[in-house]
Formats: structure tokens, C-alpha cells, sequence
């Protein structure tokens, strides 16, 4: 299974609803605000950074982010990272 680091900016965004579509929509999608450690820490990622795993390769993963984000009607980027990961500071899901 793959795992994948994505960000999502919104260009024209003026408000926190906008990011608050874009999260559900994302969720929709499959992402996930959240990252889990190997050993079963859950961390919350920073703003409009999201996590997927499936067994799909990035185009796919890219296809499914800017459907979310175009969803919102705001011009937008996309970034999609596949690989390991590794983080510090981040908090801890309670």
C-alpha cells in the first residue's frame, strides 16, 4: 500500500469556510487530516496537509485532490509527495 503527503492551497480563498469545504470535501475523497506513527501515535497534520494510503499511484491521488479543491470554486494548487515520512512537533489526536 502506498502512502502519500499532500497540500492543498486554495489561491483565492478569503474566509476559513472555504478551507472548512475543502477539509469535507478532501474527506469525501479519502484523505485524512491525521498521520499515524508506527507505533500508533495519531498526530494532527498542519493546515490544508492531508494523508492518503491505497494501493493507487500519484496521478490518481492528485486527480482526487483537485477534484476537492475544485469543488470549492477557488483557483488552487496541489502537491502530491509519495514515500516515507518522518515529523516532529506535531500534536498528538486526543
Amino acid at each position: 500500500m502506498a502512502r502519500f503527503l499532500i497540500r492543498v492551497e486554495l489561491h483565492t480563498s478569503r474566509s476559513r469556510d472555504d478551507y472548512n469545504l475543502l477539509h469535507d470535501e478532501m474527506e469525501a475523497e479519502g484523505f485524512s487530516r491525521t498521520i499515524t506513527s508506527g507505533d500508533g501515535v495519531t498526530y494532527h497534520l498542519p493546515p490544508a496537509e492531508y494523508s492518503y494510503e491505497g494501493d493507487v499511484d500519484k496521478s490518481a491521488v492528485l486527480g482526487k485532490a483537485k477534484r476537492a479543491a475544485k469543488a470549492t470554486g477557488h483557483e488552487y494548487g496541489v502537491i502530491v509527495c509519495e514515500g516515507s515520512r518522518t515529523w516532529d512537533g506535531l500534536k498528538k489526536v486526543k
